[in-house]
């Protein structure tokens, strides 16, 4: 398994495939609203791509907001779950924010993965709130904590 930071459009098209399989195809988030402005390579936002066995098969991506880091679509293709990239996604989005001197991190977790993301010492702290039809918590981490 090897992660890499998106650095071109060849790769930022594997790693939005890999969003509209998990996001769009499994779980029924319109196309239209998967997709949005941070989802090119101008600088806003670092994008991660994880391969196994040469195959690109989940993906995440960093932004600062507020003076916050935020970890967003984060995914990985159903067939290759289990197998920790996940938590290689996190990890290497963590060490872009440490790159930037951001500590604070936040994301919206999916509340099936709410336990994974404990386990990154990530915690709650919303009541559940709905994001396309999808119950999510606001979960932080304070990466000076750790």
């Amino acid at each position: 398994m090897k992660s890499i930071r998106i650095k071109d459009e060849n790769d930022l098209k594997k790693a939005l495939n890999i969003r509209k399989e998990v996001f769009v195809k499994e779980q029924g988030v319109p196309e239209e609203n998967e997709y949005d402005a941070y989802d090119n390579l101008n600088g806003e936002c670092e994008h991660i791509l994880v391969y196994c066995r040469n195959q690109p098969v989940g993906t995440g991506r960093f932004r600062v907001v507020d003076n916050v880091g935020k970890l967003e679509r984060i995914c990985v293709l159903e067939s290759y779950r289990k197998y920790g990239i996940g938590k290689a996604i996190v990890k290497a989005l963590e060490e872009v924010a440490l790159e930037k001197g951001i500590t604070k991190l936040k994301l919206h977790a999916q509340k099936q993965a709410i336990g994974f993301y404990e386990k990154l010492c990530y915690h709650s702290v919303s009541d559940e709130f709905l994001e396309e039809n999808i119950p999510h918590v606001l979960m932080i981490k304070n990466l000076d904590d750790v």
